[in-house]
């Protein structure tokens, strides 16, 4: 659980969810924090605030990835394996919070102050649910 307070800490320090949720992960598989939070950092706001898919689920997706992508063509089970486990993560996830689209979790335009101000009354509790449920799947 350390690593789920550690995501949502991130989040209330000014990061977006899928920053939250890829650099409290992401070092498990060698990936820096700092890379980690870079290559993240567009996936805010469902998507750079176009309110597509949360960045919480986007970023949990990025940990599935890192454990479980696959690095050679041929390698159909371990993309198989990823796919399965973003499957769960999404049966879980969506059951949880009603979507897995951040303008429907927020409901609203993130791309507006009042969309914002929503956002960070919702967020820590997606970003704490993508958390629990990364925690549990990649025991």
């Amino acid at each position: 659980m350390r690593r789920v307070e550690e995501a949502v800490s991130c989040l209330k320090e000014g990061f977006s969810c899928s920053q939250a949720v890829l650099s409290a992960y992401g070092t498990e598989s060698g990936l820096d924090r700092e890379i980690a939070l870079k290559v993240s950092g567009a996936f805010g706001g469902g998507m750079g605030r176009m309110g597509g898919t949360c960045g919480a689920v986007t970023g949990a997706f990025m940990v599935i990835g890192l454990k479980y992508g696959k690095t050679k063509a041929e390698d159909n089970q371990t993309r198989e394996k990823a796919y399965t486990l973003v499957r769960e993560f999404v049966a879980e996830f969506e059951p949880r919070n009603g979507s897995i689209i951040c303008r429907e979790l927020i409901g609203g335009d993130i791309g507006t102050p009042e969309g914002m101000k929503t956002a960070r009354n919702v967020c820590p509790k997606l970003v704490t649910d993508a958390a629990e449920i990364i925690e549990r799947l990649l025991e």
